[in-house]
């Protein structure tokens, strides 16, 4: 934005001056939304990469590291995080190969495959945890109060996101 042109504020109006003004503030909300994640994506990135980490890994380290016994099944994984089963085995594999984690068969169902975070993983998830709270969580851009406003109303449009039915194409 080195012009002073907010490309977001350009595309609203490109909307409007085409007729289409009943969806511009909806386009400017998605579109502004997927910035802030980029944004935000970026930050974590810078965070987490001196660490040899990348967010959805981190989150399975973290998902683990909650855990009473440090594991769980790859489909709990999977839902929990709700991304694709394929993401999960994925992060799964760089974690192993790292030594963060490890597979094991679950000891009462033999179809099932835990994982489970080892030391090292535990306490790169710790350093990670508090490098994010410090450079990334408790530096949104917001005061307190407006950060709960902005998650109260994100809560309101991922619950409504969550239950529509998908889109049709025509």
């Amino acid at each position: 934005m080195s012009e002073g042109l907010d490309p977001i504020d350009e595309s609203r109006r490109q909307w409007v001056l085409r007729g289409w003004d009943d969806a511009a503030d909806g386009m400017t909300l998605v579109i502004s939304v997927m910035r802030v994640h980029q944004l935000f994506l970026a930050r974590v990135d810078r965070v987490l990469r001196p660490l040899s980490l990348t967010f959805s890994r981190y989150e399975v380290l973290a998902l683990l590291s909650f855990t009473r016994r440090g594991s769980l099944p790859m489909n709990k994984i999977t839902q929990r995080l709700q991304v694709h089963a394929t993401s999960t085995t994925n992060s799964v594999d760089r974690l192993e190969a790292a030594g963060l984690a490890q597979r094991r068969p679950h000891p009462e169902d033999g179809r099932t495959t835990l994982v489970e975070i080892t030391e090292a993983g535990r306490s790169l998830v710790a350093r990670a945890t508090a490098e994010l709270n410090e450079h990334v969580f408790s530096q949104s851009g917001l005061e307190p109060e407006r950060v709960r406003e902005m998650l109260s109303r994100v809560s309101e449009l991922r619950s409504f996101l969550e239950g529509a039915a998908p889109p049709q194409s025509h």
